[in-house]
């Protein structure tokens, strides 16, 4: 499914979304966009905490991280696991960018809901300074 994003006054994003195929929750979740001068990509990495995004020149994104043994103390002292979720160690989740871009232009941040959302440019672009 497409979703269009405004990332800028003037600058309309195509979405596309995909996961990787895994056991247990959608941990792989992507979004990707496009703008005339960026592209946009989130992830819903819940929940795991991510140790490493790397971007390449040719587009190629690794994010890498650990998924967490979850447990719930219960009042008589036994733990509950959570089953439903995926199982615990490192991860790692590799996806490519429609294009080329500049791995030293880029804006990693995590939104308040938890998703992780990075801007990287385009090779070659120019970015406006006003």
């Amino acid at each position: 499914m497409d979703h269009h994003y405004s990332l800028e006054s003037d600058l309309t994003c195509l979405f596309h979304r995909y996961r990787q195929a895994r056991l247990g929750p959608p941990i792989g979740l992507v979004d990707i966009g496009v703008s005339n001068i960026a592209y946009i990509f989130r992830v819903s990495p819940w929940p795991c905490q991510i140790s490493r995004c790397e971007i390449q020149r040719e587009g190629r994104v690794c994010i890498q991280g650990v998924v967490p043994e979850i447990a719930i103390p219960s009042d008589s002292g036994c733990l509950y696991r959570m089953q439903q979720l995926a199982p615990p160690g490192p991860f790692s989740i590799t996806f490519n960018l429609p294009g080329q871009v500049d791995p030293r232009l880029f804006s990693p941040k995590f939104r308040p809901d938890g998703i992780f959302e990075v801007v990287v440019v385009k090779l070659g672009v120019r970015i406006p300074t006003s």
